[in-house]
This record gives C-alpha cells, structure tokens and sequence, in this order.
C-alpha cells in the first residue's frame, strides 16, 4: 500500500472525483489503482465561503516501485507505514508459571479499561478493581443526581466504570506524540466495541455519552471473555509495601470490605477526582509531587452562532457538524486564559464527587444537537506560583474553590452562574437574556467573582473581549457562565520511571493516565494505558526470567 497526504477536494465534491484525484496525483491509468481507503480526512475552514476537505488515503495500484519511481519528488506520497499492534510479551506462557501472581488494575476509566484489555489479550487475567458500580447503575445515579440533587460519592460523574469521560463529548483526538500508533490500536478497539466506524479516520472523532455507555459494556465482556476479572463497589483504601533491600516493592491492595488482594504489579488508573487515594498513597510514602492545572468557569452560547462564526455559508453541512472553537489569550497579568474540553451542541453538567462541594463539566452525545455550546473557558496556575506549600495543596485548593461555588450557588447544588457581560463588567446578575443555561439541577445567578482569585477574575475578564477578535460574536452580554471547573486535570504527578513507568520509589506500581499528571482525555489516558500494560508484562517477563537464571 502507497500513503497518500494532502489530497485536497471542494467540500460539496462529488465520489467520483476522489478516486480522480488519486488518478490525477499518481498520474496512473483508472486500471493502475486497484484500491483505496480513507486514512483520515480533516477541513480546512479558514475560507468560510470554500471549505475544502482535505484526505489521507492509503492506496493499492498494480505496480508500486513505478509509482514511487516516477513521483519521488512528491513529498506527500511514501509507503503505508506498517501501524498493526503488536505485542511485548507472551502473558499465557507468564501466567502459566507456578508462582504468577495476576496483575491488578486499580480503576475502569479510559486508562484502566486499555490496561486490563491489553493485559488480558496478552493473557495475563487481571483482576480490576473499581470504587463505584457498572456503568448502567452508575448512569442510573448520575440522572438521579442531576434531577433529584442526591450525590452518591462513589458512583458519580467521577467514578464508576468508565471513568469522567463517560459523561463527556468522547472526544477521541489528543496532540500527544504517538510514533508507535498506540492511538491506533485505541480506535480499532473502540470501533469493535460499537464505536462508528468513522472514529478511526475523521479529524476530531467523538462517540458521545449513550454510546460510550454501550461501548464499555462492550469491552467488560471481551476482557472478561480473555480472562479478566472485574470487581465492583470495592474501594481500594490501602496499599501493603514492603521494605525489601532492592527498596520499596508492593506486596498487595487492601480493599474497604477488608479482603486483601494479593499482587506485585498494580496498576494505578485512578482518575484526576480520586482525592482520598491520592491522600492514601502520600501517607505511605508513594512519591507525589504537585503538578499545575486550570481553573474557571462552563461558558454557553448558541451553538448557531458558533457554527456561523466557523463555517459561514457552510454551518450546518453534515460532514461539518457541530462546529468547535479553540481559544487562547495571554493576559496581561501573565496568566494564560483558554478554552478547554470544548463540547458542541451539548450540555453543561453537575460532577461533583464530594458532599457540600460543587464542580461543573461539559457533556454532548453524538448527535451534538443541543442548542447551546459550552466549554470550559480557564486560567493557568502551577504550584510554584499558587499553591507552593505541600503536594496535595492544589488538591485542598480545588477544595476550597468548590466549597465556595456550592455555597455560592445556595448550597443546593444549584451551581452559581452570571452574564459574561455582567462579569466583565463587575456587576451581579439577575436575569437571564436569550441563552438559557443547560446546567441541571439549576443556575442561580449571582456574581462569580467571589469564588475566584482576584488574579483569574481579572485574567478572566481581559480574555473574554479579546476572544471576540478571534471569534466574532463570543463577547456576548448574555452568554452564561456556569462555575466552577476545577477538574481541568490531576492537581499532582505520581511520579514514575521513564524506563520502567513504575513509581519513582515504589517497584510494582505503575501510575497511569489522567490521575497519576500521565494523559489529558480519553484518547491520550487510552495510549497511556496500552504503554503501562506493556510496561506491566515486560516487568513480569523480566522478573521469571530472573528467577529461572538462578
């Protein structure tokens, strides 16, 4: 197969005029190209009025060496890269050792679920460990939540199978460097669950929450069906490490029912909201440190007016969807302010975790046709600036700052919310104009500047005027905007090795995705779960090895 970039078509154009560019471009005969698929199609919107759509195509022609031969200047034209996965390790032949202990993966959100498939198609059975309950029950709660205001801490947006990115856009696409194609074999797998097929070659793919739902359910079976073993309701609240002369190694996990779980590879998957574990793992020594995030607010205008501002003529056009936004503005202070988590035609939604505390986060299904876009619209702080005293003090910070937007909102997780003009302006809000809030259980409106340092309130309030100059119409009086989000990412970095990915001072953990500082989204906390479960049986066969050599 030939890869062939950079093919550049009207966004109305026709089928047939695909296979006539590939023709054009090679410069072949129809008879040479014997086939093609679609490697990955993007946009280019940057002229409203005449969107092209722009393919990766990888191609069958009769004779390959010619075709190259004659096109070898063409920069955009060279052998498809060979992006099958393959395996490190033979875990059947690992796990048929006498004195195998099975792997535990502790936590079933994006990064878990990647670890125990790949552990489990490699053969190595592992037992996976999650505080909250299945994703149908936990989906059950969540509504129950968001409509009767009843927080249950351990199934939530937070927690539960499937991770926060179960309550999410699903967005699939990441800026991480990716030379081994992990991504790849995430796509593939998620489209063998029930994800569109489209996911694998789109530009921004995205699945939505019902079906991730369906999707996860979907993987539990396989990873089950390969071996796996999957434990509900149980919490793990300690961690049994033994002082060893080659230095600290885990010997175990200790469940809240009291059983104790046997292991000498555990991997930690945890998610960025896991505060009672993060506490658990500094009070046994796991070395943490404390990593910068963001913080602001959920920001709503009507999706018509996002689709105009990017698309024109063009809004609405069904390759197109939904149209997103990326923004960012250096303020003046010298704090960055930007968009984050961007969720077209979707929903603005209550993902607390913690009783008295309020946080918000934006969700959309597939569809993307809720009248209103949201995104998180946020301002950077690191622990060198703003929370310098202790490794877990941006994780107390997030605390405070959610205590603060439930007391604000009136302490019914109402969450507080104001007019962008209104906030700009310095002034409360009391009534809402054309954009009505999407936040369930409520918006009271109020003046969110209380929740907020004073050095994000005034990042905040240069930003949202000067997005307008990037976007035309952002800057509107009565956009909402819904507090708090303080989840943007972990608050701390479990530390690991590059070598081995396992904890800088702990051998046998392995901290993975968002939670450990490891990945940012679905996608990336996917790659990193495939990375770790390698790096788990790669551990496994290196330690038989050792003890066969005796």
């Amino acid at each position: 197969m030939l890869r062939l970039n950079e093919v550049k078509l009207p966004l109305n154009h026709t089928e047939a005029e695909l296979p006539a560019a590939i023709l054009a471009r090679l410069d072949i005969a129809a008879e040479d190209l014997l086939g093609f698929t679609v490697f990955k199609r993007s946009y280019d919107a940057r002229k409203k009025s005449a969107i092209v759509l722009i393919y990766s195509l990888d191609i069958e022609v009769a004779d390959e060496a010619a075709v190259l031969a004659h096109r070898r200047h063409d920069t955009h034209l060279m052998p498809s890269p060979d992006m099958a996965y393959k395996f490190v390790a033979d875990g059947a032949q690992l796990a048929a050792h006498p004195d195998f202990q099975r792997p535990v993966v502790i936590g079933i959100g994006p990064c878990g679920l990647l670890a125990a498939l790949l552990l489990a198609q490699m053969g190595l059975r592992p037992i996976i460990l999650e505080r909250g309950k299945v994703v149908r029950e936990r989906t059950v709660d969540t509504f129950g939540f968001w409509r009767q205001r009843k927080l249950n801490p351990e199934s939530n947006v937070q927690f539960g199978e499937g991770g926060a990115g179960t309550f999410s856009d699903g967005k699939l696409y990441s800026q991480i460097k990716d030379p081994k194609h992990y991504g790849r074999k995430v796509l593939t797998e998620f489209v063998k669950a029930g994800a569109p097929e489209e996911i694998v070659y789109v530009s921004k793919p995205h699945i939505g929450t019902f079906r991730l739902v369906k999707m996860v359910e979907a993987m539990r079976e396989t990873i089950e069906a390969l071996g796996g073993e999957y434990r509900f309701d149980s919490k793990v609240t300690d961690i049994d490490i033994e002082e060893t002369a080659n230095g600290r190694q885990v010997r175990a996990v200790m469940l809240e029912s009291g059983e104790k779980v046997v292991t000498d590879h555990v991997v930690l998957a945890i998610g960025h909201s896991a505060r009672d574990t993060f506490q658990m793992l500094y009070d046994r020594g796991v070395y943490i440190e404390a990593k910068p995030f963001s913080i602001g607010f959920r920001v709503e205008h009507p999706q018509s007016l996002i689709d105009a501002c990017r698309f024109g003529p063009n809004a609405g056009h069904p390759i197109l969807g939904a149209a997103d936004y990326k923004l960012v503005h250096h303020a003046s202070n010298g704090r960055a302010v930007y968009s984050f988590c961007m969720c077209p035609g979707g929903t603005v939604v209550a993902a607390a975790s913690e009783p008295g505390r309020l946080v918000t986060n934006g969700m959309s299904q597939y569809s993307r046709n809720e009248r209103n876009a949201n995104s998180a619209i946020v301002v950077s702080i690191s622990p060198e600036v703003d929370y310098p005293d202790h490794p877990l003090a941006g994780m107390e910070l997030q605390r405070r700052l959610e205590e603060k937007a439930f007391e604000l909102g009136g302490g019914t997780y109402n969450a507080p919310g104001q007019l962008m003009g209104d906030f700009v302006a310095g002034r409360a809000s009391t009534e809402f104009g054309a954009v009505v809030p999407s936040y369930k259980p409520g918006v009271h409106l109020t003046d969110l500047a209380q929740i907020l340092p004073e050095y994000a309130v005034t990042a905040l309030r240069e930003a949202f005027p000067a997005f307008d100059k990037q976007l035309k119409g952002y800057f509107r009086h009565d956009a909402v905007l819904t507090g708090l989000e303080t989840r943007t990412s972990s608050p701390i970095r479990i530390k690991r090795r590059d070598d081995t990915l396992q904890s800088l001072n702990t051998a046998g953990l392995f901290p993975a995705g968002e939670g450990a500082g490891y990945a940012g989204g679905i996608l990336s906390a996917g790659v990193d779960g495939i990375k770790v479960a390698e790096a788990v049986a790669l551990s496994m066969a290196a330690a038989q090895a050792s003890l066969l050599s005796r």
